[in-house]
């Protein structure tokens, strides 16, 4: 039997998030965080298998760089108690080939 989930999340400043540190952690990457002016270092993860950045048609170019993207939302939100992201956390049925999960999560 398939069994599904979703999951929306804010991340945000009031509970002490980074969009930064997040976005590194889910790529897993090594991003530099101009904020807390330091490396969000998350680059030895070996369980990720995929990330990308999904951009609207006729966004700029900076937007499909990680580390810009997410340092300049930083930057344009003033507020302490800011919310930087949503994060969006769903699953897949195990029946579903592993080839097809790319396809279906696009």
């Amino acid at each position: 039997m398939a069994l599904y989930h979703l999951h929306v999340k804010n991340i945000s400043r009031t509970g002490g998030r980074s969009a930064v540190a997040a976005a590194a952690y889910r790529a897993g990457e090594t991003l530099p965080n101009e904020a807390e002016e330091r490396a969000s270092a998350f680059g030895g993860r070996r369980d990720v298998l995929w990330a990308e950045i999904r951009l609207p048609a006729g966004a700029p170019a900076w937007m499909a760089d990680r580390a810009t993207l997410w340092n300049r939302a930083e930057a344009a939100e003033r507020r302490k108690d800011a919310r930087l992201a949503k994060e969006i956390e769903f699953s897949l049925p195990r029946e579903l080939p592993r080839g097809e999960w790319l396809a279906v999560a696009r």
